[in-house]
């Protein structure tokens, strides 16, 4: 029950977020959303190692590993954390 409510309010939180500009929102807290988002839906992984691997790409990557170590719950609550301090602004 309490993972559900969770998955609802992540949830309404990334629909918030879609609706904020990329303008209004420093890049440092776009990573954050960013790394908190990936490792909420897929978790620790393999990082990209792409050839396709730019400056913009690392940045992200190294946001994600950052926070690798939390679990998909614990970003679930990182992100919503976040857009809920970006609302009250």
């Amino acid at each position: 029950m309490i993972e559900n409510d969770l998955d609802k309010r992540f949830e309404q939180a990334v629909e918030t977020a879609s609706k904020m500009t990329k303008s209004s929102l420093p890049q440092d807290v776009q990573l954050r959303l960013y790394a908190f988002y990936k490792q909420a839906t897929f978790g620790s992984t393999d990082y990209n190692k792409s050839e396709n691997f730019d400056l913009r790409n690392a940045f992200k990557t190294n946001a994600w590993m950052q926070i690798s170590h939390l679990s998909m719950s614990e970003s679930k609550e990182k992100y919503i954390e976040i857009i809920n301090s970006l609302l009250k602004k």
